[in-house]
């Protein structure tokens, strides 16, 4: 019988099926306590691909006890940290997913808390994406004991993982509907039965159909505050507990007093009862939170797609042949062969063969870029004409593209002034209002008791920052429309801020002011007299050539294509062009050093066709510019915006293009790190939006001041944007701004009459002249002029 083998540590099992971990629905054998917790511990946290992926066995955990472990004890193991741990210098550094943020304030109080550990070096957190950016010393603090003071102040933290972070958003998102139905659903019942309330006013009401009114009511008012409204208290109480104040506190102060005080009139009998009001702004403020966390979800995945261009799989070349292998378990120094046409699944060298690489996913460019031995390759890019064999250099958070991830993150973790304003405001508003209603109750105690509770909760109920917390999402939902009418998509509400503020404008080239792919703009036949073929003949023999060549200027061929034309012994020349046999000829197609030994500087893309080594012809092409663009830049230099163009080509076209479109400023051969800087240092004295479409160009978007994507530029770019545009019209973009400015009007409006209700109602209010009834009404009327005022943008022309 042969010996069973631990399934953590692969050790002998010498206790027989005392210990087993579950494992993807099967009992796994343990060999201790020790590897049974351990392996738990991996389950528990969700981390089952470690068993599925990993390479070697665990190692033996013979010092622990399913006592000393808890459930985030697994992301302190090695074998489990090189999915998500980067290491830089002496530090540590990881990206957390964190459940339970509802606000700025929620960030602060994560940052400050987790920056009192020993060894914490930077705290980062973004309440939109719920993502936190933490550097530490692994010498002082584990990671556990980081995850354990987040949950400590009531959050749940955990490494960031695309797949379970996805899968959990829509969970979350299926939950709040839910909520936000039942609040909705339960508020036009309970208004159904307040208004034969109301009415008893004005006519004569039997006590009992009033006291069954109230009953009912009381129970659909019930499931909306003891469910619906559960986001409220939550925050309010962790806000409380650290000693801060949020909205919330208020909100959950008038939503709970309100209903306690209508039941207990409800089942004496007596009194007034609120409970419209109640499921009424309960629905209203779980509306503005929809929108708010729609905006997060879009957000929050915004690094995942990156990662998705990394291929799962990968062909690894050993002694026995080569074999088709899960990407998770190259390690470093392992060889793979890559094929014409598949995207490196891994950092590396090349030790075998030559070819040219389409880096367009970290450049921008689809301009193949020649590799030839000892070249660096990178994870995501693609191998156009020939097989290579990639010596791995880097795998996992190492790679490349996850450091252009991490400059991503870093640029947009940082906190603009604007929104330190509104933290501010949110404490110093909410405290205003409590401090006013513990005044009043105070005053009323001593001066009519059985008065007090009522005037006060008149003041919490009309004081409720309902109409605030619609002023901004309103109109910026009703803008959005408008804008999502012109093919222009926004993702954040501060968008509508930044437009009209804006007053430089930088262009990446490729993709954004060109379409990025090459046509064909120019024939030049150089040979004439006999000897020459005519054009049409010239041209097809270009075309049989490139039919097969994966590299973009192949395609600008494709017109003249003649599937009669038949090429031999074709050969590629990696970085220089073709050559074949053609009815007896031999065809070249290529660079000018590759058809007559000259080595000229060209400032165009120009390829020359050779038959029988005599120059047949000089092709020019050229990328593309996109539809619109010269009456874009021109409506944007009439907003009074300076332009710029920020590319990483380095040719000539460049120049070229900002000649075209009269634009004297333009950088060329630029990195993604120059951009940065470059960007960095134009707002020094200017609020800049950057347009963009490669991958290499998301640092940079998410620097800038606003950020741009089109909409056929690559998934990382777009998600890490502002605005997306869809369609190739760039002059949309100053229909943007004149939305945005109307919309910033109407906010302001917004934010005016709220403010102006809660100064008119307050004294009001606090002297014992409004019920709470008609408090509600305020409240509810001040709610609906906003809503109706926002609405006035979806009658807007562009």
């Amino acid at each position: 019988m042969s010996q069973i083998s631990c399934y953590h540590c692969s050790e002998p099992v010498l206790t027989g099926t005392q210990f087993t971990t579950q494992i993807q629905n099967e009992d796994q054998p343990m060999c201790c306590p020790g590897c049974q917790a351990v392996s738990q511990a991996i389950i528990d946290a969700g981390l089952t691909n470690y068993y599925k992926f990993r390479t070697e066995p665990g190692s033996k955990q013979t010092a622990l006890v399913p006592e000393e472990l808890n459930s985030v004890s697994a992301y302190d193991l090695p074998e489990v940290q090189q999915d998500f741990i980067h290491h830089r210098d002496e530090l540590n550094e990881v990206s957390l997913t964190i459940d339970g943020i509802t606000c700025a304030a929620c960030a602060w109080l994560i940052e400050h808390q987790v920056k009192k550990l020993n060894g914490v070096v930077s705290v980062q957190v973004n309440s939109t994406t719920q993502r936190a950016l933490i550097a530490w010393q692994a010498d002082q603090v584990k990671l556990s004991e980081i995850l354990n003071k987040i949950g400590a102040i009531g959050y749940q933290a955990a490494p960031f993982q695309i797949d379970e972070q996805e899968t959990k958003s829509k969970k979350d998102s299926r939950k709040f509907l839910v909520r936000l139905g039942l609040a909705g659903f339960a508020t036009m019942q309970v208004m159904m039965f307040a208004l034969a309330l109301y009415s008893g006013y004005f006519t004569d009401l039997d006590t009992e159909f009033r006291d069954y009114f109230r009953w009912v009511s009381m129970l659909f008012t019930a499931p909306v505050v003891f469910y619906s409204a559960q986001p409220f208290y939550f925050s309010a109480i962790r806000s409380l507990l650290m000693g801060r104040l949020n909205m919330d506190v208020s909100v959950s102060i008038a939503i709970c007093g309100a209903y306690i005080a209508s039941c207990v009139e409800t089942i004496n009998g007596t009194g007034e009862v609120y409970f419209e009001s109640v499921s009424m702004f309960t629905f209203f403020l779980l509306l503005g939170r929809y929108f708010e966390q729609n905006a997060r979800q879009k957000a929050s995945v915004s690094s995942s797609n990156l990662h998705k261009l990394v291929p799962l799989t990968a062909l690894l070349k050993t002694d026995k042949g080569i074999e088709e292998v899960p990407a998770k378990r190259l390690v470093i120094g392992d060889t793979i062969v890559v094929k014409p046409g598949d995207v490196i699944a891994a950092d590396g060298i090349i030790i075998e063969g030559n070819s040219s690489i389409n880096e367009a996913m970290l450049t921008g460019e689809q301009m193949p870029v020649a590799k030839s031995l000892e070249a660096q390759v990178f994870a995501g890019t693609i191998n156009i004409e020939q097989p290579i064999t990639i010596q791995v250099t880097a795998l996992g958070q190492e790679q490349l593209v996850a450091e252009i991830i991490r400059l991503q993150e870093i640029a947009s973790n940082s906190k603009p002034k604007i929104a330190l304003y509104a933290d501010r405001f949110s404490n110093y508003f909410t405290a205003a209002i409590l401090l006013i209603a513990t005044a009043t109750y105070i005053f009323w105690y001593f001066y009519s008791p059985e008065d007090a509770f009522w005037v006060t909760l008149s003041v919490l109920v009309a004081t409720c920052p309902c109409a605030l917390a619609l002023a901004t999402p309103t109109a910026v939902t009703c803008g959005t429309a408008i804008l999502t009418k012109l093919g222009i998509i926004t993702r954040k509400a501060g968008v509508f801020e930044k437009l009209p503020k804006l007053n430089h404008i930088v262009f990446d080239k490729t993709g954004t002011l060109t379409l990025g792919s090459l046509s064909i703009t120019d024939v030049e036949m150089i040979l004439a007299g006999k000897e020459s073929l005519p054009q049409e003949k010239v041209m097809q023999y270009a075309a049989a050539l490139e039919a097969s060549s994966l590299h973009p200027i192949a395609r600008a061929f494709q017109p003249y294509l003649n599937q009669t034309i038949k090429v031999l012994d074709k050969k590629s020349f990696v970085g220089n062009g073709l050559q074949g046999v053609i009815d007896g000829h031999l065809v070249k197609i290529g660079s000018q050093s590759f058809i007559n030994g000259s080595n000229a500087e060209e400032k165009e893309v120009i390829v020359w066709l050779s038959i029988d080594d005599v120059v047949q012809a000089k092709i020019t092409l050229a990328d593309e510019i996109r539809p619109y663009t010269e009456q874009a830049v021109t409506a944007l230099k009439a907003l009074g915006c300076n332009i710029s163009i920020a590319s990483g080509d380095k040719s000539g076209e460049v120049a070229s293009l900002a000649k075209r479109l009269d634009i004297k400023n333009w950088h060329n051969g630029l990195m993604p790190e120059d951009k940065l800087a470059l960007i960095g240092k134009l707002q020094q004295t200017n609020q800049v939006a950057m347009f963009g479409d490669g991958i290499n160009d998301a640092p940079v978007l998410a620097g800038a001041n606003l950020s741009v994507a089109m909409g056929s530029g690559a998934a990382i770019s777009k998600n890490s944007a502002d605005i997306i545009l869809l369609g190739d019209n760039l002059s949309r973009f100053s229909d943007a701004v004149k939305v945005a400015k109307k919309t910033g009007l109407i906010i302001k409006q917004n934010l005016f009459w709220a403010l102006a209700y809660n100064l008119f109602i307050i004294p009001l209010a606090v002297s014992g002249h409004v019920a709470p009834y008609i408090a509600a009404i305020g409240m509810s009327a001040s709610s609906l002029i906003v809503v109706s005022n926002s609405l006035r943008l979806l009658k807007v022309r562009v």
